[in-house]
C-alpha cells in the first residue's frame, strides 16, 4: 500500500513510517521545507498546497502533525498554534480526499482529551466528547476538520491516542531523567486514571486500521486495563528499581502548567473497546507489560 503521511518528523510519526517500510509498504512523508529524499514531498497546509496527485496516488492519507503539548507558558498565540497545527492540517488533507476521484483512507490523529475530566467512569468510544478544557476543544475540532472527507464518502478512521509509550520519544522519554535518579512520584493524589498504550501496539493498531474496510469513525487507541497514575508510577518505578516517593503537587503544577498542567491532572479511563471488539489482539494488555516494552524500546523490523 501508499501510504502518504503528514507529521513523519515526530516521535510517533518518525516510528510509523520505519514500520511500515519494514512491512513492505511505500511512504511518502509530506515536510514544509525543501525534499531532501524521493521519499518526501513538499507541502504549505497553512497556503493550502498540497500536491493533489499525491493524494490521487495513495492508498492511505494520514495526518500525526501536530504542535508539542509540553511547551511552557501557554500564551494565546501558542494556543493558536497548537489548535492550527492539528485543524487546518488536518482540513487540507480531508478536503484533497473529498475531490479526488480515488477516495483514498484517511487516518486523523486525535487525543483522549475530548471526554475531558470523568473520574473513574469507564470511557469507551460512544462517551459524549464532550470535555469542557481548551484541549477538549482543540479535540473536538480537530475531528470535524475530517468530516470534508466523510461526507465525500471516504472511509475516515478517528484516532483517538492516549499517551503513547516508548523510551525513544514522547511523555515517557521526557519522564526518564527524573525516575532514573530517584526523584519521579505521582502527580497530584495520583488517583487520576492515565490511558498508555505501548509503541508497537499503537503501530499494530493503525496498521490494522488502515488495512480493514469495515473500519471507520472514532477508534480509542490506548491499551486495556487503563491504570492511574499512581499505578503507572509504581511500575516505571519498579522496572527501573529507583523509588517514586517525590509527589508532584497539584496547585503549583495547575498555576505553573498552564493548559498542559491541567491535562496531567485530568482522569480518563478510556478503554479501547472498539479494537476490542474487532479482534484486535494486544501485545501488552496492562500497565507493567506496557513499562517494560517502553523501556526495551519497540524496534520495527522485529514484528
Amino acid at each position: 500500500m501508499r501510504f502518504l503521511l503528514a507529521g513523519a518528523s515526530g516521535f510517533l510519526g518518525r516510528a510509523w513510517a520505519s514500520y511500515l517500510t519494514s512491512h513492505d509498504h511505500e511512504v511518502v512523508r509530506l515536510v514544509r521545507s525543501e525534499p531532501s529524499s524521493a521519499e518526501e514531498a513538499r507541502w504549505d497546509p497553512y497556503a493550502g498546497t498540497l500536491d493533489r496527485g499525491l493524494v490521487e496516488s495513495a492508498d492511505v492519507v494520514a495526518n500525526l502533525a501536530g504542535a508539542p503539548l509540553a511547551h511552557w507558558p501557554w500564551t494565546e498565540s501558542y494556543k493558536r498554534t497548537f489548535l492550527d497545527s492539528r485543524v487546518v492540517t488536518t482540513r487540507v488533507l480531508a478536503e484533497a480526499v473529498a475531490s479526488s476521484d480515488r477516495k483514498p483512507v484517511l487516518l486523523a490523529q486525535n487525543g483522549v482529551a475530548g471526554y475531558g475530566d470523568r473520574g473513574a467512569e469507564v470511557i469507551t468510544e460512544d462517551t459524549p466528547f464532550d470535555g469542557d478544557t481548551f484541549i477538549a476543544d482543540v479535540s473536538r475540532r480537530w475531528q470535524a476538520a475530517a468530516d470534508p472527507a466523510v461526507e465525500a464518502g471516504a472511509r475516515v478512521v478517528v484516532l483517538r491516542t492516549g499517551v503513547v509509550l516508548d523510551r525513544s520519544g514522547g511523555a515517557l522519554k521526557a519522564m526518564l531523567p527524573a525516575f532514573k535518579a530517584g526523584v519521579g512520584g505521582p502527580i497530584g493524589n495520583g488517583k487520576q486514571y492515565f490511558a498508555t498504550i505501548s509503541l508497537e501496539d499503537w503501530l499494530h493498531a493503525a496498521s490494522s486500521l488502515a488495512h480493514d474496510d469495515s473500519a471507520s469513525g472514532a477508534y480509542n487507541l490506548v491499551g486495556p486495563d487503563t491504570s492511574t497514575n499512581a499505578e503507572y508510577t509504581r511500575e516505571l518505578g519498579r522496572a527501573l528499581h529507583r523509588p517514586t516517593f517525590f509527589r508532584v503537587p497539584a496547585a503549583p503544577l495547575r498555576a505553573a502548567g498552564g493548559v498542559a498542567g491541567g491535562e496531567l491532572l485530568s482522569s480518563a479511563r478510556v478503554e479501547p473497546r472498539r479494537l476490542l471488539d474487532s479482534g484486535f489482539a494486544f501485545a501488552h494488555a496492562d500497565v507493567a507489560d506496557r513499562v517494560r516494552a517502553a523501556l526495551e524500546g519497540f524496534r520495527a523490523g522485529r514484528s
